[in-house]
């Protein structure tokens, strides 16, 4: 049985989800990473838990953005030292050396806060390890009399006492992920499992039910290919599905590490950096952007964003007056797509409902694949999972530290073979998406060796060619400069073929 293997290979990184039949989480409304941390807190081992018990936490413990009056009158006026769960980033003061934190889901920024040195030194390995980070935050409050005000004056150049203000203070921090995470351990523990055994996993880590999809194994790896920007850097996608496929759920709800847009207004300095509030955007703080309901984003200048977009989605280098920033994540558009156009399976203009700032074939070129959202099954009670699967929490920091891991570009540097005077962008394109296939299928690959070229070629590198050429056939009808230029033949090294 391959919930018992899974188990055993996973232990307790491992628990029980009831979305068909239990409907208790869904009405809480929380992202498939909080719930899972939660089960893993909760479980017995037979997957059982007390819902009084849970509720109770969850209301101590994870207040909405409406109970953050209440939470200041606490820790401001009546003093009291309070605790809950919060997505948390740092600052550290070049001028002044003092570090201050924010958090952003409640309002509280930088200037209003503060980290004495004492808790700094305790928690700090936490803190800046990423931009932001998911935590357990104990708050208190250090009044304006609680200061050495002579050396404070003297710190920051103050000349008087009339600018003088209380400060909330972290008090203390327990990061969100407890554990320790070991790679090559979950590197070894896919040896024990088939490809289909495996992709039926990873549909389970990210809450759907394998056997949903009767056996249509192209449909589930469609629906898999959503996650390829999760676990590989600067993959840029593009998805045009029918309503009802799940896109907002896996891209909002099931990993701590993205972000999603659901339409409105977009401005350079919320995706890239403000300059007036010295800040970095959204690129620096995720691992992926998601653009979704794309047709009703609206842009504060076209011009300028697209400028921002082409050098971004090319280099990961942004520009922004005189700052100049690098980041990782993937930019991924998603949008509903029209039968008519659906039905002629990428042959027909398919981004003529885009905003017009993607009407400009550069822009496209950027983008490395196309997900052919059409099929991926309209979503359904018995799509959902039910059964012991892999913590979603652990599974999405595996991808997320599988974002560094080179080894497999180097294979798939080795495996594929370039033909002469291949469009560069095309070849860069086909091996990252290759690269995310093999990191997500095959993360026990170490060498060109230890994957077959039957797999290699049908699970990787055809569904990299396909993904690219649907981009490139799009470029064609965008701009006359693309028309008739299919890609490469990009094929597997003669050294490997079997």
């Amino acid at each position: 049985m391959i919930d018992d293997r899974l188990r055993n290979c996973f232990d307790e990184m491992v628990v029980y989800k009831d979305l068909k039949k239990s409907n208790f989480f869904n009405a809480l409304s929380l992202p498939s990473f909080m719930r899972d941390w939660i089960l893993k807190k909760f479980e017995d081992e037979e997957g059982n838990f007390d819902t009084e018990q849970v509720t109770e936490f969850i209301k101590k413990y994870l207040p909405k953005k409406e109970d953050w009056n209440s939470i200041k009158n606490r820790v401001v006026i009546e003093q009291e030292r309070v605790k809950f769960l919060a997505k948390v980033s740092v600052d550290i003061n070049i001028k002044t050396s003092e570090v201050s934190f924010a958090l952003p889901d409640f309002g509280l920024s930088y200037k209003d806060t503060m980290i004495e040195d004492s808790v700094w030194q305790e928690c700090k390995e936490d803190l800046i390890g990423q931009h932001e980070t998911w935590g357990m935050v104990e708050l208190g409050y250090r009044a304006p009399d609680d200061f050495d005000w002579s050396f404070e004056y003297e710190k920051r150049g103050s000349k008087s006492k009339d600018g003088k203000q209380g400060k909330i203070k972290l008090a203390s921090f327990k990061t969100f992920c407890p554990y320790h995470i070991d790679l090559d351990y979950y590197k070894e523990a896919r040896n024990e499992f088939t490809v289909d055994e495996w992709i039926d996993v990873l549909l389970g880590a990210v809450d759907y039910n394998p056997a949903g999809y009767e056996g249509d194994t192209e449909k589930k790896l469609t629906m898999l290919t959503r996650l390829l920007p999760f676990i590989e850097k600067r993959l840029n996608l593009v998805e045009l599905a029918p309503k009802g496929t799940g896109k907002s759920y896996l891209y909002g709800r099931v990993s701590r590490y993205g972000w999603l847009s659901n339409g409105g207004v977009m401005s350079r300095a919320k995706m890239f950096y403000d300059q007036s509030k010295h800040m970095e955007g959204l690129v620096a703080a995720n691992d992926f952007i998601t653009l979704d309901e794309v047709q009703t984003i609206s842009f504060t200048d076209v011009d300028e964003m697209r400028a921002a977009l082409k050098g971004y989605l090319e280099s990961g280098i942004y520009t922004v007056g005189n700052h100049e920033g690098t980041a990782d994540a993937g930019m991924i558009l998603c949008g509903n797509i029209r039968k008519e156009i659906m039905d002629a399976d990428g042959y027909s203009n398919m981004f003529e409902e885009l905003p017009k700032v993607f009407h400009e074939s550069a822009l496209i070129d950027r983008f490395h694949g196309f997900i052919k959202g059409w099929n991926i099954p309209r979503m359904n009670d018995d799509l959902k999972v039910s059964g012991w699967a892999l913590n979603s929490e652990y599974f999405c920091s595996i991808m997320h530290e599988l974002r560094n891991d080179m080894s497999y570009r180097a294979v798939v540097d080795e495996l594929i073979q370039v033909p002469e005077a291949a469009d560069t962008r095309d070849t860069e394109a086909v091996k990252r998406i290759a690269t995310a296939y093999l990191k997500l299928l095959f993360p026990n690959v170490q060498t060109s060796g230890d994957i077959s070229v039957r797999d290699f070629k049908r699970y990787c590198l055809d569904r990299a060619r396909k993904m690219r050429d649907t981009i490139k056939y799009q470029l064609g009808i965008l701009d006359v400069e693309f028309q008739g230029k299919d890609i490469p033949n990009f094929t597997v090294s003669s050294q490997f073929e079997e």
